[in-house]
């Protein structure tokens, strides 16, 4: 994929994203899951790597801060997460990899890495135990969605063919 495209892919995505992140949303329980940054972090980290991955990432999170629709905790958890399925992709070349880095990079690193922005901000004591939980049960449900996404798209011939161009 040549920069031109993959720049393109970026901005949709992050125009997706910042649109739909705050919409659709997953009732469990008692917690509402909003998995979209989640499911397009998987998408660009195998799609278009690490650099671009994190780029739009951090720029769905910044758009959606500056409209008012996000908050400062979704610029460590998104990008971490991003960063890490991305790179595990990237050496492993498997889309597993890339869903477990997103799991884990956002729902528990990012979750701990948001805890001194809570207690900075909010000045909240115990928010490592409402963040972790919250971040992971939204990063399973659109790293899914995004496996599961990526998983139809390999069956098409195109698709597979400029996967496997770019290794």
């Amino acid at each position: 994929m040549r920069q031109t495209q993959k720049l393109t892919l970026t901005a949709m995505m992050m125009a997706i994203g910042t649109l739909t992140s705050h919409m659709l949303f997953i009732p469990l329980g008692i917690v509402k899951v909003f998995p979209v940054q989640h499911f397009i972090n998987v998408l660009s980290a195998v799609l278009l790597g690490p650099y671009y991955a994190v780029a739009q990432a951090f720029g769905i999170s910044l758009l959606r801060n500056m409209m008012g629709t996000g908050s400062v905790f979704a610029f460590p958890g998104s990008m971490i997460g991003a960063l890490l399925a991305a790179y595990l992709y990237k050496k492993t070349r498997k889309m597993e990899f890339a869903f477990a880095g997103e799991v884990v990079g956002t729902g528990i690193i990012g979750g701990i890495a948001s805890y001194p922005i809570a207690t900075l901000f909010l000045g909240k004591e115990a928010a490592l135990f409402g963040m972790v939980p919250a971040f992971l049960a939204s990063s399973l449900a659109g790293a899914a969605i995004g496996f599961v996404l990526l998983k139809i798209f390999m069956k098409n011939a195109a698709v597979r063919l400029e996967m496997t161009n770019r290794m």
